[in-house]
């Protein structure tokens, strides 16, 4: 059984009596322990389709289907406990809470679970995540006191705290130089190895190097579905067409 599998899944959004179609018919599955890379320029649905596969919209059209279950059948309150529980995002914004500290930061993704464990276990949890990204030493930091790299691996702890079945990264080192970058890249090529299911977006071939496998998206569509011994064999260029 897949992790997840999507059959002819659409968005389309209506402004004002005006339909644009910013995903039309896509249709994959990941198994668990995947790399994937969704690559596209600008434009070409990318962001759109992450967003409905970490249940923060839902399809105009098609089928998801999580863990061999149908999203459809589930109410907007049970998708947001199964992001929770399942679902760890990085986003290219860091998305941190201004005035709170780096332990605040990765331990707020606990205090939403219902099953909330004891305080010592969080903690427990939170140092666990902070480790495995290196960043343990600025626990006691607040987040407008960090570097951009180190905020990024703040934001890596935060989704790893909840031990989910898949990370998000939305366009994780946009915001980065090009050593941060590639600092980022490189945890989570770790986490890839010791398990992780990573799904990362971008439009930068340098960071989509690391994935094992590379859909490429153009005007709401995949174009190509890559393995990586096929994409290490492409120029750069290739792998938006």
């Amino acid at each position: 059984m897949s992790l997840i599998e999507v059959r002819n899944i659409c968005k389309t959004y209506d402004s004002e009596g005006t339909l644009t179609q910013a995903v039309c018919g896509v249709s994959f599955s990941i198994e668990k322990g995947e790399f994937l890379a969704i690559m596209g320029p600008s434009g070409s649905g990318k962001s759109t389709l992450m967003q409905m596969l970490g249940f923060l919209d839902r399809p105009t059209a098609g089928e998801y289907f999580f863990e061999g279950k149908d999203m459809k059948k589930f109410s907007d309150d049970e998708l947001a406990r199964i992001r929770n529980e399942k679902i760890g995002f990085i986003f290219q914004a860091f998305n941190l809470l201004p005035r709170t500290t780096v332990f605040e930061n990765v331990e707020l993704p606990l205090l939403y679970d219902k099953s909330r464990a004891s305080k010592k276990e969080n903690e427990k949890k939170v140092m666990i995540a902070l480790q495995a990204v290196d960043i343990k030493h600025r626990v006691n930091y607040f987040s407008n006191q960090l570097s951009g790299g180190e905020k990024q691996r703040v934001a890596i702890a935060r989704a790893l705290v909840n031990d989910p079945e898949v990370i998000f990264a939305d366009e994780p080192t946009g915001n980065l130089d090009s050593k941060s970058g590639i600092q980022v890249m490189e945890i989570l090529d770790k986490l890839n190895d010791i398990g992780c299911t990573i799904i990362l977006v971008t439009h930068e071939t340098q960071t989509a190097q690391y994935a094992k496998r590379v859909i490429s998206m153009k005007d709401g569509a995949i174009v190509a579905d890559r393995k990586m011994a096929e994409r290490m064999k492409l120029r750069d260029g290739d792998l938006l067409k």
